[in-house]
């Protein structure tokens, strides 16, 4: 999820399905600017309805008086108030303020400006004793967000797992476009394995972490550090990842309107991230046809009302098939970007409770 406060980019959409064709001149386009593609034809479906905390985080969000994302080019989305916002209003009358207790240091990996990571430490560490370390990759469809609108999870990692946890930001999309947030998340954790000691972290400890794009993010570059043979993971946590390019799967008929992320959400995002409708299909972004043999003990987390949810179920099941040990849940009553709300979600602190006893578990049992 996103931090509380920060309106100035949107956040954790993470869409890129194939919900619609898309012309290889319309996929050219590399400017921010761009103007967005015509929306397909919306079904009709009502959404299921959140539960009342969930509602209220949306309801505050609403208020604030964003436009649709699918009607704004990339540079006036990524002006848009996201739903940490809301959250801040909720936590607002209730007089709650985020949590401290944790610090934070930028640095680079690459050249280009974007590809920096944030290190969080947990502000009470032990000094002299090595921590565990989560590589944590943020949500936004490849296309919006950053590193301070994805500041919860990171900092809410980094507290409760006594971990170093390494945000990474990544170069985007339609500047950039796929699979270069691929590579730079590839190189984001070759850059982690060389310097985790001197951050004061456990080499041998390893996992990876994300949302929406960046739990597509995630198990892809678990499948990459083995096939590079490249020292793996001890575990992977992807929270409503992208991971299947079908257009017929169930979350995508029952939620195609659902808040904030929609159908026609994940086409906007589809055609700014990819060159030409046939990239949908590499197995990096339909990660259920990718060789998932070999990978990590995986926990995957869904909302019940999100179009990805399917997204979640689907890989869970492709990978049990190739023989991985995955935990999957969806969440009843709860939204895409629902991740990170705790504080004033009750199926969010659930998902976030259940998240963390998996990654502890993945530490403590790991050589």
């Amino acid at each position: 999820m996103i931090i509380a406060g920060h309106r100035t980019r949107w956040i954790a959409l993470a869409g890129i399905s194939g919900l619609m064709t898309v012309h290889a001149a319309a996929q050219s386009a590399t400017s921010a600017s761009a103007p967005p593609p015509p929306p397909p034809p919306m079904a009709r479906t009502a959404a299921p309805v959140p539960a009342a905390d969930m509602q209220a985080v949306l309801d505050a969000q609403a208020a604030l008086g964003g436009k649709p994302i699918e009607t704004l080019t990339p540079a006036q989305a990524r002006l848009q108030p996201s739903p940490a916002d809301g959250v801040a209003a909720v936590m607002a009358t209730m007089s709650m303020r985020p949590e401290s207790g944790v610090t934070t240091q930028d640095l680079a990996y690459g050249s280009d400006p974007l590809q920096m990571a944030r290190i969080y430490r947990p502000a009470n560490a032990a000094p002299g004793k090595p921590m565990p370390i989560v590589v944590y990759y943020h949500g936004g469809g490849w296309v919006i967000a950053d590193l301070k609108t994805y500041d919860a999870t990171p900092r809410l990692m980094a507290q409760q797992l006594g971990a170093i946890v390494v945000s990474v930001e990544y170069r985007h999309a339609p500047e950039v476009k796929f699979p270069a947030q691929h590579d730079d998340a590839n190189a984001a954790y070759a850059w982690t394995l060389q310097n985790a000691k001197s951050w004061g972290g456990d080499a041998s400890k390893v996992a990876l972490a994300g949302e929406s794009a960046g739990g597509n993010l995630a198990v892809a570059t678990a499948i990459h550090a083995r096939d590079t043979r490249m020292k793996p993971p001890v575990a992977i946590l992807a929270v409503y990842p992208i991971a299947n390019s079908s257009k017929t799967l169930p979350s995508r008929v029952d939620s195609a309107n659902a808040k904030p992320l929609n159908a026609a959400m994940l086409g906007w995002f589809g055609h700014y991230y990819s060159n030409s409708p046939a990239d949908m299909m590499d197995p990096r972004l339909n990660l259920v046809k990718a060789n998932l043999r070999g990978l990590p003990p995986t926990t995957i987390v869904n909302a019940a009302i999100d179009p990805l949810r399917s997204d979640g179920e689907t890989l869970a099941t492709a990978m049990r098939a190739a023989g991985d040990r995955v935990d999957q849940r969806t969440f009843p009553g709860v939204t895409h970007e629902f991740f990170g709300m705790g504080k004033v979600v009750r199926g969010a602190a659930e998902a976030e409770a259940y998240a963390i006893a998996r990654l502890k578990t993945a530490f403590a049992t790991s050589k």
